[in-house]
Parts: C-alpha cells; structure tokens; sequence
C-alpha cells in the first residue's frame, strides 16, 4: 500500500498527475486539513491523526511525502519500523526552522482568510500547526530509519538543498536526488519526472532484493 502525503497549502490532487505517470491508482492520499482538524490544530495532534490512519490500513506501507508530510512519514517511520517498507522524502526535514515557521506566521497573519481556502485549511490552523512545529527536531533519530529511504529535493529549492544532504548523510543508506527545473512544490513543478525518478528507484530496489 502506498500513501501520499501532501505538503501545507496543498490538497491530494496535488498528486494527481505524479500518480498519473506512476500508473497508481489505489494509492491512498490522505486530505492534511482533515487530519489537521481531527487533531485540533497542532503539530503532536496531525501527527496522531495520522498513525491513526496509517493503522487502519492493512499490511506495509510505502510512504511518499512532501515537506511537511515529509515530516510527518519520516515519524512514522521512525516510531513504526515495522510498518514502513520504504519512505521517499521531498522537500523534507528533520529539525523545525524556527526562524523561518515565525516568518511564515507573520506572512499567514496578513493574508486574508480567503487565501486559504483552496487549501481545505484555516487561516488559524495553518498558524498553530507552524507555532505548534517550532520545537520539533528528528535530527538524533535518523540513524533508526531501517527501510530503504529517497531523499528528493527541486534543484531551484535552495532553502532545502542542505535539508536534504543533511538527511541522506543521517539516514542509513539513503540515496538523493534533485529534481530538475523544480522548486519547493515538486509534485506540481515536475510530477512526471518525479514519477519516472521514484519509479526508477523502486525498481533498483526490487533488482536488488531479487538479484
């Protein structure tokens, strides 16, 4: 079973095309503003919802997400080993920016409400989830990750490009990869190359488990 998760501000036809190209169509793509909502708005509550969800479905799970639904799969996968047959990482990270969640609630503070409808997200949410993320950091866990891991990053996405070498230097045998002519919102600026990218390497995984 694989589970899409999308990034803030997007909704899961943010992967249609991505999967589209990739041929999947059972994948599960979660909606992030309902999780956000089952889980009253923060960080530790989406986090929650979301093992929830993960454990109504059966078997193992190949988990793909993007920025914070990078986040949110790498957790599981480091509280759920068992659970998580591989993990594929864009635009991800293992420790908060503070500096830069801060940021992006002033600039959430001045948009009107109506900005974020396209999102299924509030405009109150969308700043609690971010104050609720400032603490978080996975850094000293990335050793645990014991599943085949994809660290992707938009090779126009500077502000994660060291995320991204950061994580793939953490994570047992992650391999990296950079998407190119992409920013932050890879499965938007380039979902057939993504798709080919993850495609390839499933298949490598496969070649090498069955040599």
């Amino acid at each position: 079973m694989t589970v899409y998760l999308h990034g803030l501000g997007q909704t899961p036809a943010a992967w249609d095309k991505t999967l589209a190209a990739l041929g999947e169509e059972d994948a599960q793509c979660p909606h992030m503003g309902q999780l956000l909502e089952r889980g009253a708005g923060s960080y530790d509550g989406l986090y929650r919802a979301f093992e929830g969800y993960c454990g109504g479905l059966d078997g193992k799970l190949e988990l793909c997400g993007l920025s914070v639904g990078a986040i949110l799969a790498l957790h599981y996968a480091l509280d759920h080993p068992e659970r998580v047959s591989s993990l594929v990482l864009i635009a991800g990270r293992a420790k908060s920016p503070r500096v830069l969640l801060a940021l992006q609630n002033v600039i959430f503070s001045l948009m009107p409400e109506t900005a974020f409808a396209g999102s299924g997200l509030k405009k109150a949410q969308m700043k609690g989830l971010c104050r609720s993320m400032a603490g978080l950091n996975l850094s000293g866990r990335l050793g645990e990750v014991s599943c085949p891991t994809l660290v992707l990053c938009g090779d126009q996405d500077k502000a994660n490009r060291k995320e991204a070498e950061t994580l793939v230097k953490g994570i047992p045998g992650a391999r990296l990869g950079f998407i190119p002519g992409a920013g932050h919102e890879v499965n938007q600026d380039a979902p057939e190359v993504l798709a080919k990218t993850i495609a390839q390497w499933r298949e490598l995984g496969r070649l090498t488990e069955n040599p």
